[in-house]
């Protein structure tokens, strides 16, 4: 088959119907600045879609370092890869910040948090490394794997008594390779926003020798006394090998770092390839990141106002008898009963005659007859948006129960 042809085969559920190439379920487009409440199609939504936790996208003293930033540099300085020549004080000073902030001694700077922990995966591992890893752990991740030459076990999302199974497996190739066991898993997963058992992980270490990886983009700067993530969360600190978060969602920009023990920072300092021979974090985003971290860092009330928001909107949909999962974490799935059908007509319902702009998950993310309505909580929404979520989330989950969604044209035009 060729090549080109074959792509068109293989779209997923819904690019296969007609309505796709039609322009009708193309990427939707927000617009406006970055709030609770954006323009849609030319009316205004309540969007419940952005990784914007702590509201810093638009938060005023951010917008001015980054506009003092961009005056000051340039969007191009500095050129060059960071071993050649894109170091500068500023990149170390926000690494500095950053290591102490999450209780580790280096950190590293990365320029993006997909990108940078496949490279981070990569250039741990060699062939007779094995890698234990959570089921549910993200797509960067996977494919982090799929690079991987040596063996990997996968144990069920947050099964612990099966990642002791894999462990020992794990342990008894390791011993004929002469490699080392590698654990990766997440500090929240960022669609059911349960969090890691990091705790229970860490507590296999008396009895396996490993080193833990653990990516914590939902985590760091929601989850903890003082915002550093997961694993203070969870009391587990000094436990964690490898802390890796992205600048994506509380830091409301570009980047990422990678934080651990000096010698081990050091070495992916040079073996990076992603960072070796790619352009160094343009300074518009360093210090945009230093002005983040300190927010994050002195700013309590930030986290404080998210909280009261995730709590919130929690309860007023427990109390109209909605499932939020296992969820302990900013992330909130709603999870319903439906068709991919009835799930594409009860989100267009939801953004055309109530205004509410949320992520839909369907099959085959989740399984078949699952729907997941995921929503975002960030400190500047307020408790009248989530009151007329709530009411909204009422409304159409009576439909879907009554089966409404399930003749409309919708519903036909992307049914399975």
């Amino acid at each position: 088959m060729d090549l080109f042809a074959k792509l068109q085969t293989n779209l997923g559920p819904l690019g296969k119907h007609s309505a796709w190439s039609d322009g009708y379920y193309m990427f939707p487009k927000l617009e406006g600045e970055i709030a609770p409440r954006m323009m849609f199609q030319g009316r205004e939504v309540l969007t419940w879609s952005l990784n914007n936790y702590l509201g810093l996208a638009n938060h005023p003293e951010v917008r001015k370092a980054d506009a003092d930033a961009a005056a000051k540099w340039g969007a191009a300085y500095p050129m060059g890869a960071r071993m050649m020549s894109g170091q500068t004080t500023l990149h170390e000073q926000l690494e500095s910040e950053l290591a102490e902030f999450v209780g580790k001694e280096k950190a590293y700077l990365l320029n993006y948090g997909y990108q940078g922990i496949m490279s981070v995966i990569d250039a741990l591992l060699d062939r007779k490394d094995v890698v234990v890893y959570d089921s549910e752990c993200h797509a960067c991740i996977i494919d982090a794997l799929r690079m991987h030459m040596g063996k990997r076990y996968v144990y069920p999302h947050n099964d612990i008594e099966n990642a002791e199974k894999q462990l020992e497996r794990a342990t008894k190739l390791a011993a004929e390779t002469g490699g080392g066991i590698l654990f990766i898993t997440e500090g929240v997963f960022g669609m059911t926003g349960d969090q890691g058992k990091l705790k229970e992980i860490c507590d296999l270490k008396k009895k396996f020798q490993f080193r833990l990886l653990v990516d914590d983009a939902h985590g760091f700067g929601t989850l903890g006394k003082t915002g550093a993530g997961t694993h203070e969360e969870q009391g587990v600190i000094d436990e964690v090998d490898l802390y890796f978060s992205t600048f994506a969602k509380s830091m409301a920009s570009i980047g990422a770092f990678i934080a651990g023990d000096e010698k081990v920072i050091h070495y992916l300092r040079f073996n990076m390839r992603s960072q070796i021979f790619a352009k160094s974090l343009p300074m518009i985003l360093v210090e945009g990141g230093l002005k983040r971290l300190e927010l994050l860092r002195t700013r309590p009330e930030l986290k404080d106002n998210l909280w009261k928001i995730v709590n919130a909107l929690r309860k007023g949909l427990h109390d109209e008898g909605f499932s939020t999962g296992k969820s302990n974490s900013p992330v909130t799935p709603v999870v319903l009963n439906g068709t991919v059908g009835e799930a594409a007509a009860l989100s267009h319902d939801l953004r055309e005659n109530y205004n509410i702009f949320c992520s839909v998950v369907i099959y085959p993310v989740v399984p078949k007859g699952m729907i997941i309505l995921r929503l975002i909580p960030t400190a500047v929404h307020t408790l009248e948006d989530v009151n007329e979520t709530v009411k909204a989330f009422a409304a159409v989950k009576e439909k879907l129960t009554s089966g409404q969604y399930r003749n409309s044209e919708l519903a036909i035009t992307f049914g399975e």
